[in-house]
């Protein structure tokens, strides 16, 4: 539905950071009358949500977030229209593939009937284990988007959902007989970049899962970047402003820009950049508690332009837009342990996007963009590249044939690219299960800094990382609960 901008009431934000959460809490406080700017270090907006062409000249490539069931589940982006912006989802035919060496494949898709095809007998029990998150995916959205301690409105939704989301996903996967239905499972818990074995592991499988067989794992038109463009001209509709090429390094910077003093700061930052902002004028409880705020493992990015086709040995794969490759479940949970202990795997973890087949705009003739990563240890400083070709040839012979061009971003260049990623984590903050419950630290306003107008909105609040605004939506309405002297 379309607004009607208000006209400024003399209020004024600053947000720092222009990843979706940022530019989210920066529309929020403009829908409300406040005049807003955004302030960005890089020299184009988007955070993770930026796509460039990085191998050859019109093959397009996402740079961080490449798919979006986050995006389409979320409540504020949905309510905010932008369509109208030229935003459009896509979606594959199979959502989500797992291949096996055997040549079988565990496969998520909105149409069961690949799911139950791809897992024989396992498919009853796999229907079993996500029937009340899928029959209740809008109202579990609604409560698992917010931060832990709130009143729920959906208890019961909530509740079910919970018996199993504490488990640890290795505990999960025992009830499967067979290995598709256990390996299918495990790799999508392993999006949360932590342990397997450990409680709340099985959180982010089941609610990515769910969000697999209801609104599916979708890619944007013409790249992830087009969220960032529509979420941009939206916020410019109601009088905001983006400014790029500008660090933020303190406080007093941002009164100095704003050349009046706002009566809100939001940071979409991680709270390593909070830390450097704010600095001394934390409380020392916050200080502590962010100054223990802990990173997981990294992310090894490899982009490549391919001709033609992936030869998977398994037919279904050449129709999904994700596949996780990793072998077993209990392969997969052994490398998620070592990695998060510091150690390099032979045979990483490797999640790999084919947003061409839906979206052919990202091509170039018959050269096709491939948007893979590792999971590697956090800040690691070896070449992963090797072992993430190693991993497609291993479900796809004859892959590395039709290599064209390779790009490549290690821990240290995804740092250096977006400064939230501390250490190559583009999770912004170890998945531990307190972090999980509780980031950045334990508070009934999770989002406030203890500095009065202050927030931070960035993946390191709730509910965690994810292109969907929640965090900078939920930031906003705390700022707007609170009027405020300016800071």
């Amino acid at each position: 539905m379309r607004r009607d901008p208000p006209r400024s009431d003399g209020r004024r934000a600053v947000v720092v950071g222009s990843g979706p959460n940022g530019l989210a809490a920066a529309i929020r406080l403009a829908h409300a009358g406040v005049a807003v700017t955004v302030y960005e270090a890089h020299e184009r907006p988007g955070g993770g949500t930026r796509s460039s062409e990085l191998t050859v000249p019109g093959v397009l490539h996402d740079e961080c977030a490449a798919f979006h069931p986050t995006g389409v589940a979320s409540p504020y982006l949905a309510s905010l229209g932008l369509e109208r912006h030229g935003l459009r989802w896509l979606w594959p035919e199979i959502d989500l593939a797992h291949p096996l060496d055997d040549g079988r494949a565990g496969l998520a898709a909105r149409d069961r009937s690949h799911t139950e095809r791809s897992l024989g007998a396992d498919a009853r029990r796999w229907e079993r284990l996500f029937r009340s998150a899928t029959d209740n995916f809008d109202a579990l959205i609604g409560e698992v988007f917010q931060p832990v301690l709130h009143a729920p409105r959906h208890p019961v939704a909530l509740g079910r959902f919970g018996v199993h989301a504490l488990r640890p996903a290795t505990w999960t996967v025992r009830r499967f007989r067979d290995e598709p239905a256990r390996a299918l499972f495990m790799g999508v818990a392993a999006h949360a970049f932590h342990r397997l074995d450990t409680p709340l592991s099985s959180s982010v499988g089941m609610m990515l899962t769910a969000a697999a067989h209801t609104v599916g794992w979708p890619v944007a038109e013409g790249g992830t970047e087009n969220i960032t463009r529509a979420l941009v001209a939206e916020l410019e509709a109601y009088g905001g402003k983006v400014v790029c090429g500008t660090r933020i390094t303190s406080l007093d910077q941002v009164r100095d820009l704003a050349g009046a003093r706002p009566e809100t700061v939001i940071l979409d930052t991680a709270p390593a950049g909070a830390l450097r902002i704010v600095g001394d004028a934390l409380p020392g409880r916050v200080r502590r508690a962010l100054d223990r705020y802990t990173y997981g493992p990294a992310a090894f990015k490899v982009d490549l332009a391919i001709e033609g086709d992936i030869p998977w040995t398994n037919e279904d794969c050449r129709r999904a837009g994700t596949l996780h490759l990793g072998g077993t479940a209990a392969e997969i949970a052994a490398v998620e342990k070592a990695t998060g202990r510091g150690t390099m795997a032979d045979r990483p973890f490797v999640l790999l996007g084919q947003q061409y087949l839906i979206d052919p705009s990202r091509s170039r003739g018959s050269v096709n963009p491939i948007y893979a990563y590792a999971h590697v240890p956090h800040a690691y400083e070896g070449d992963a590249t090797e072992a993430i070709l190693n991993q497609v040839e291993r479900f796809a012979p004859g892959f590395r044939e039709r290599v064209v061009a390779i790009s490549t971003r290690n821990p240290a260049g995804l740092e250096a690219h977006n400064a939230n990623y501390v250490g190559g984590d583009i999770a912004a903050g170890a998945n531990t299960a307190r972090q999980i419950a509780l980031r950045p630290r334990l508070a009934l306003n999770p989002y406030a800094l203890g500095v009065p107008g202050v927030y931070l909105c960035s993946s390191a609040t709730p509910p965690g990382a994810g292109v969907h605004g929640m965090g900078g939506f939920h930031a906003a309405e705390a700022a707007l609960r609170r009027r405020v002297e300016p800071f």
